[in-house]
């Protein structure tokens, strides 16, 4: 994916930019799944490494759960439980259990193992990305092991000899230069999803990428207020 890498072109129709520590784009996971089971078209799964304490700031529990370092503002801390939240309300509605994190996990390693897993296939890839998401967010996941990767891997059906050097040499330096292309681009979020060069950011979005990949038949959905009906209140 490094070679000629333009983040708002594929030859899949829809490309999905996602990152495994986000709630959002975990409970993004399944409805966008759906969507292309549905059209039965391929979609190019891509991740994007976000650098959440430059803008949430850190922090770190202890094993009872206590904040035990954090550098967030009050107003951080009002954001990111909001978030958690409201993701979990709709990982419940999925089936999913969504723990919030002990501390910002950095995955830039299961994220090169994601470059890994495309290599060899959609199915492995869908395989890989199940399996890292229902373990991370039950917090039974160490994403920054590459030994706990390579087992990732293995299990979705990859080839892993060799695996830990690929990640520290090439595999880490294809993620790497993936990653600023993709912000030059102006991609900045997760789930962010590419269709005909527009990029739309957030799950909310899918009516209107349904309707795009169909062809636009009829009138564009809307986001917001399609389910309230006439004569509903604003």
């Amino acid at each position: 994916m490094a070679t000629r890498f333009d983040p708002l072109a594929s030859d899949a129709p829809l490309i999905v930019y996602i990152d495994y520590k986000s709630p959002y784009a975990f409970v993004a996971k399944d409805p966008t799944y759906l969507l292309g089971d549905r059209l039965g078209i391929e979609i190019d799964w891509r991740p994007l490494t976000l650098d959440i304490p430059s803008y949430l700031g850190s922090a770190r529990l202890d094993g009872a759960g206590r904040v035990a370092e954090s550098d967030r503002t009050p107003s951080q801390w009002t954001r990111v439980r909001y978030a958690y939240r409201d993701a979990r309300r709709y990982a419940a509605l999925q089936g999913h259990t969504l723990r919030g994190t002990e501390k910002i996990w950095d995955t830039r390693l299961v994220h090169v193992g994601m470059l890994r897993a495309r290599e060899q296939g959609s199915a492995v890839l869908r395989r890989y990305t199940d399996d890292v998401y229902e373990r991370f967010w039950r917090r039974e996941l160490d994403v920054e092991d590459p030994g706990v990767v390579r087992g990732v891997l293995a299990r979705a059906g990859a080839d892993v000899d060799g695996f830990e050097a690929w990640a520290a040499g090439p595999g880490g330096a294809q993620h790497d230069e993936i990653q600023a292309r993709i912000l030059e681009a102006g991609i900045f979020g997760v789930p962010s999803y590419v269709v005909e060069g527009e990029l739309f950011w957030g799950r909310e979005h899918l009516p209107r990428i349904l309707w795009l990949l169909r062809g636009r038949p009829g009138p564009a959905p809307d986001v917001a207020y399609r389910h309230l009906g006439e004569g509903a209140a604003p």
